[in-house]
């Protein structure tokens, strides 16, 4: 049946032959993934086989990895990366994809199977299983997984341990001990903790009396002085050892009305304007007997450290100011339209429901308040109080705000800096509750006050916002300056640690950047255009003294960019507004319709301010009107992918900026060789350049654009923020094609 001659084959391949060999096509081996940790830092949970989801509602662009839970930090490690920004600026503590479990708001979980949701808390159970985990951070970020190809039980017990370590019950626990205790301590006769105290900190910590002294020299307070009565808080609680008194008030009189004070909180000096008017801030007197007798002692002894006795005049901020709880409603509104609700389509809606949620308004009450505080000390030159009932809460806001106003350097880095830190910090402002460290009830939601409080100073506080959710740094963990010494005494001797002199854990205060950027990235804390007082020019080849001139025109600074000529709200004859749908309301140009009342004699001191030419060096006053307020884009939009402008924004200006300050730097510096004003030799131009982006070394030479540059640089990496049905933002239908007004004034290159 079958021949014994075999055919040949007549079917012919037009395809190469499969490769059949693996020695000739050998396999990259695959890499484990691990999440890198630090010292102090342990694994509590994982999860293999997760996704974590980029894209809006397709998975194309999602990754796939491990989702690690530490006592630290939630860690998603995959092989694959997001689209790196070129000049992405990197954080030494935290990955690309890492959480810190401070920053964790709330842990939700999904069964899209059963339809199920549920919110975890510490030590809850979770009775199904499930397919997604949802989490909402403090800095207005949503990161979602899914668990679709992960098993069921390892997928619960990372979601469990995440609520678990997110909320803990005890101060002790947060991860900021560990990390101290494990890498800061060395044996006998080493540096205590491994800190050097005070090496290299430009900033005052304020935690002794040698700073306070260079404070009262430098604001030339010379009718006040360094009280040192509260040493080992003995006479209040939640007051720092050191503050300044008058010089008329004895210590003996202080430890006398301190009980008077609620929680003991003795008037506190802030600042002396140089007219000699002092701000100072004060608890109400819960004794009524005694109140009008104590408030009469203060005033006077305030009255006699002013050169003029000027009288002395009281803010009560409970009365003129939003109290907690309509500031935290505001807030909560205010997140669900820019985060958690899907965005308007149409701009109108967006623009009534952020007006709905009283934000703005509450924003401008707090700077209206500042101005006429600012108003007491520059014109009036009267000493003023600031009455609040503890004195730890609208007391660190209009403080500061003034302060930021009045002078210039609180208005510097570490001026600004220094500001936070004795305002805030040192002041007993409570963090700890404040910023929800410790979650004691799932009812109770708790409010953040740094964007209300220093809405204008926008790049200090987006890296301040990062850095306070980092429990490494002991800055903004706690209520008090004794709570954080009673927790470090504490957790010490329970790990057997040796403390030495200092008596307490020395943790590495916030200020310390190096701790969390290099060199090079700290470069984007600058200002291309910030010139201080005094600075150097070369003109004609002689150097010579450079003083900021007055300018003839005022410019404003808002989001659309408003015409020069606005004074106050009104409008030249020759200015129009460039949209019909702007953000900015087109305002009347007859103010004196809208306004009954007569003009106040701050609001006057306001029109006369902004009727005088700019002194960059000088006083600094908000425009008040409800239409010169703008939404601060940068921090509650910077997660949202439709908000950034890939090649475009803000950065994109600074980045312009930063190069041809740096060429007008290097040329300076050549001219001053050439013509031997330079004592020093020459040495290269990249080691003392300050800019992050810097010029070429010859001036012929274009440099070509950064790529991967968009307006979220360098705080949030493009495509951070992950949820489903992102139906645009207000910004969506100007950034395909329309021409964008930035907060810099500027427009973007697009064309209509």
């Amino acid at each position: 049946m079958f021949s014994g001659k075999q055919t040949k084959p007549t079917f012919k391949s037009y395809l190469p032959p499969l490769q059949t060999d693996l020695k000739k096509s050998p396999q990259l081996p695959i890499k484990k993934l691990e999440a890198k940790l630090l010292p102090g830092e342990i694994v509590v949970n994982e999860a293999n086989f997760v996704r974590k989801c980029i894209g809006a509602d397709s998975g194309q662009d999602d990754l796939w990895g491990k989702l690690v839970c530490t006592n630290f930090k939630v860690s998603f490690i995959s092989h694959n990366s997001l689209p790196q920004q070129r000049f992405q600026c990197t954080h030494r503590l935290l990955g690309e994809h890492d959480i810190p479990l401070a920053c964790v708001e709330q842990v939700v979980t999904v069964n899209d199977v059963k339809g199920k949701q549920k919110i975890l808390g510490s030590n809850q159970k979770l009775k199904f299983n499930p397919t997604e985990l949802i989490l909402y951070c403090k800095d207005f970020r949503i990161i979602r997984f899914r668990f679709d190809e992960a098993g069921p039980e390892s997928a619960k017990k990372v979601c469990l341990a995440i609520a678990h370590y997110s909320h803990p019950a005890d101060p002790q626990l947060l991860f900021g001990f560990e990390y101290v205790g494990k890498r800061y301590h060395g044996s006998a006769g080493e540096r205590v903790n491994g800190v050097d105290p005070g090496g290299g900190l430009q900033t005052p910590l304020f935690d002794c009396s040698s700073d306070w002294d260079r404070e009262i020299k430098r604001t030339g307070a010379s009718e006040w002085r360094v009280c040192t009565i509260n040493q080992g808080y003995f006479i209040s609680p939640s007051l720092p050892e050191f503050f300044v008194v008058p010089v008329s008030l004895a210590d003996q009189d202080l430890k006398q009305y301190a009980c008077c004070f609620y929680s003991q909180r003795i008037p506190l000096w802030c600042w002396n304007h140089p007219c000699g008017s002092a701000l100072v801030r004060m608890s109400n007197i819960s004794d009524p007997q005694q109140q009008r007798k104590v408030e009469q002692r203060i005033s006077s002894a305030i009255t006699k450290s002013h050169p003029l006795r000027s009288d002395v005049f009281k803010s009560d901020l409970d009365k003129n100011l939003p109290n907690i709880q309509d500031i935290q409603a505001a807030l909560l509104k205010l997140r669900q339209i820019c985060v958690i609700e899907s965005f308007e389509e149409s701009e109108e809606k967006w623009l009534s429901s952020l007006e709905s949620s009283r934000w703005m308004e509450y924003v401008r009450t707090f700077l209206r308040h500042a101005v006429e505080v600012v108003y007491m000390l520059e014109s009036r030159h009267v000493s003023v109080i600031l009455l609040e009932k503890e004195d730890r809460d609208l007391s660190c806001v209009i403080s500061s705000l003034v302060q930021l106003m009045c002078d210039p350097h609180c208005r510097s880095l570490h001026g600004f800096q220094a500001l936070i830190q004795k305002e805030w910090v040192m002041a007993g402002h409570r963090f700890l509750d404040r910023c929800n460290h410790l979650k004691k009830s799932d009812k109770e939601e708790l409010w953040n006050q740094y964007p209300a409080a220093f809405e204008f100073t926008e790049v200090y506080l987006t890296v301040l916002g990062d850095s306070m959710w980092v429990p490494v740094f002991s800055t903004f963990l706690f209520n008090c300056p004794r709570q954080r010494a009673e927790h470090s005494r504490d957790f010490a001797s329970s790990k057997s640690i040796h403390l030495g002199q200092d008596q307490a854990l020395r943790f590495p205060p916030v200020w310390d950047w190096s701790q969390q950027f290099s060199l090079k990235d700290q470069t984007l804390f600058n200002n291309p255009l910030y010139v201080g007082k005094i600075a150097t020019c070369l003109q004609n080849g002689t150097v010579k003294t450079f003083t900021h001139r007055r300018s003839k025109k005022n410019y404003s600074s808002t989001v659309r960019g408003l015409p020069s000529l606005m004074r106050n709200g009104s409008l030249g004859p020759n200015d129009t507004l460039t949209r019909r749908n702007s953000l900015v309301l087109r305002l009347r140009s007859d103010l004196s319709q809208v306004r009954e009342q007569p003009e106040t004699p701050s609001e006057r001191f306001v029109r006369d301010f902004f009727s005088r030419a700019v002194d960059l060096q000088g006083l600094l006053l908000p425009q008040l009107l409800p239409s010169h307020l703008s939404v601060w884009k940068l921090y509650f939009l910077r997660w949202v992918p439709e908000a950034q402008i890939p090649h475009g924004g803000p950065v994109t200006a600074f980045h312009k900026l930063s190069v041809l300050t740096d060429e007008i730097e290097m040329l300076q510096n050549q001219l001053r060789q050439y013509k031997g004003a330079a004592g020093t030799a020459n040495t290269s131009h990249a080691e003392h350049s300050k800019m992050y982006f810097k010029a070429t070394s010859t001036p012929q030479q274009c440099p070509a654009p950064p790529e991967y540059l968009s307006s979220s640089f360098p705080f949030s990496p493009v495509g951070n923020l992950c949820r489903p049905g992102i139906l645009g933002t207000p910004l969506s239908k100007f950034l395909n094609g329309a021409k964008i007004w930035l907060s810099t004034e500027t427009l973007a290159n697009e064309t209509i």
